[in-house]
């Protein structure tokens, strides 16, 4: 189970990627409470064990496929250890009504939540590649002027300034290429 969703943005993304602890607390909670009213209301003509699909829902959202699919699963679980401590029997068709539901929101849900996360990484990504080749320009901008300033002065024989001019940009340069190669560069 992956706990740690996208938190590089405080502000970017639903409160259940945000705070997955708190969407575990929230899950357990309607777990507990469709599995009570099961137990205190149900009979096999009623359908709340349905209701199983919320905190599957917000586990699949949070946590993707495999906890979506986990999540359904243990619905299921839940429906099959209340029909058989109240003695009740389901008929193929009720157990497919209710068990269908549930893994195929576990999974569907879950699989959508994944590929929204992949979706935000990818955009992430191109984000800081665009960034990265706005930066190269800038380096190549300034470093050709640089040398054509320096090729200029070496022409007219001001050899001194010239090189003045070269090791300037080199220096220049070098800090600029280590900025972009800092910790948060996307080469490393």
């Amino acid at each position: 189970m992956q706990i740690s969703a996208d938190r590089r943005d405080p502000g970017a993304g639903p409160w259940f990627w945000l705070r997955p602890e708190l969407a575990i607390v929230v899950a357990a909670v309607l777990f507990t409470v469709v599995a009570i009213l099961q137990w205190a209301v149900a009979g096999p003509e009623d359908a709340i064990s349905l209701l199983f699909v919320l905190p599957v829902a917000l586990l699949a959202l949070s946590f993707g496929f495999r906890v979506g699919l986990s999540a359904g699963l243990f619905g299921v679980v839940l429906l099959a250890v209340w029909a058989a401590t109240v003695s009740e029997s389901l008929t193929v068709l009720g157990w497919i009504s209710r068990a269908t539901p549930l893994l195929l929101l576990g999974a569907l849900v879950g699989t959508a939540a994944d590929r929204i996360r992949a979706s935000n990484e990818a955009e992430r990504h191109s984000a800081e590649v665009a960034l990265l080749q706005r930066e190269a320009a800038e380096i190549n901008d300034h470093v050709l002027q640089q040398m054509g300033a320096a090729k200029w002065l070496l022409e007219a024989g001001r050899t001194d300034e010239g090189i003045d001019v070269l090791a300037t940009s080199m220096d220049t340069a070098q800090q600029l290429v280590s900025r972009m190669l800092g910790p948060r560069s996307i080469l490393r």
